[in-house]
């Protein structure tokens, strides 16, 4: 079978997943709360305040470990009862299965990205901002927070597909998200952290000299892209040579 054909078989096989469980539910945990923070926020009719607020919070806790929770759950099933091994006899190509997986996870990321974007445009009319939407802006950001999370993404899909256990990738995903605010707070360090990219990206403070927040968008999507590729690689050649 070809890469294409696995490919599309693989998406279609984790939507009927998704489809019998609560998972696509977390999609809206984060737009939610940064919602509720922007009701409460008073961003004086500036959308970069408002915006910041709102973004902050989900930029650096809730988008990577939501990250963490996605990856984990598409591997949780093949797991589970010598998924893999049932999934892997199959004239399947591994490409294809691990890039359909994937795109699963950054489909459910950029869903979540889409609903925080409406929770912002929403809460800045509710607030009755006189100055227009800048919606270039917004989309911007949200993409280049989406963006920030797939060496994030692809890097704990390695971590799931090494471990068999659904809650040891999210115990080791949740606890090097903690350290992000004081991360972000190194020039040197912070823009090679994944956990800290998003947030990075995401936060309209650029030029501040506050630590990362300083450093050259290009060289920020410079670091993004390369460790993307790199973990990408990683996990394909690692789920390429995977025992079943």
């Amino acid at each position: 079978m070809n890469f294409a054909t696995t490919y599309f078989r693989i998406l279609s096989a984790e939507r009927l997943k998704m489809a019998k469980s609560p998972i696509s539910l977390l999609v809206l945990i984060s737009p939610l709360i940064a919602l509720l923070i922007g009701l409460l926020s008073s961003p004086s009719g500036d959308w970069i305040a408002l915006m910041s607020a709102m973004v902050m919070i989900h930029g650096m806790l809730l988008l990577p470990m939501l990250t963490g929770v996605f990856t984990s759950f598409v591997c949780r099933f093949e797991h589970a009862g010598g998924g893999w091994k049932q999934l892997l006899v199959l004239p399947l190509t591994r490409t294809g299965v691990y890039l359909g997986k994937f795109t699963i996870v950054l489909l459910l990321l950029a869903g979540t990205q889409l609903l925080l974007f409406g929770s912002i445009v929403l809460t800045g009319l509710i607030h009755g901002m006189a100055s227009p939407v800048p919606w270039g802006f917004l989309v911007s950001k949200m993409l280049l927070g989406l963006l920030a999370c797939i060496p994030l993404a692809a890097l704990q899909m390695f971590v799931s597909l090494i471990w068999s256990s659904f809650a040891a990738p999210l115990a080791l995903n949740f606890a090097l998200t903690i350290p992000n605010i004081l991360v972000a707070n190194s020039a040197t360090y912070g823009p090679y952290y994944p956990w800290a990219q998003p947030m990075i990206l995401m936060l309209p403070i650029e030029g501040t000299g506050f630590g990362a927040f300083n450093v050259p968008l290009g060289t920020l999507l410079a670091v993004v892209g390369g460790s993307a590729v790199l973990f990408i690689a990683m996990g394909m050649i690692y789920f390429s040579k995977k025992e079943v």
